[in-house]
């Protein structure tokens, strides 16, 4: 009965702290933002190169190792992409 009572006390006095951004959030998150748009315009111009790369290696007869980088760019893309989500979820 005591050790309900001081529990019972110890969780009367935590608070529920509201989370609160750090100063100067505001230029991490555009920076945030600016690495997130490279990141998926080098995906793309990855994905580009591949499919070229590609398609010349079909043209000319060669071997098609370029098929693995379009699904490694791809993968790579997607997991990019939904680290956001990923993190939301693992945190969350």
């Amino acid at each position: 009965m005591i050790h309900t009572a001081v529990e019972a006390l110890l969780m009367a006095q935590v608070s529920n702290p509201v989370p609160e951004a750090p100063p100067n959030s505001d230029k991490i998150l555009m920076l945030v933002r600016y690495f997130t748009w490279l990141v998926m315009l080098s995906g793309v111009m990855g994905i580009t190169y591949a499919g070229g790369r590609f398609a010349w290696e079909k043209w000319n007869g060669g071997s098609l190792a370029s098929a693995k980088m379009v699904a490694g760019g791809m993968a790579g893309g997607t997991i990019a992409t939904s680290a956001g989500t990923i993190m939301n979820a693992l945190i969350g």
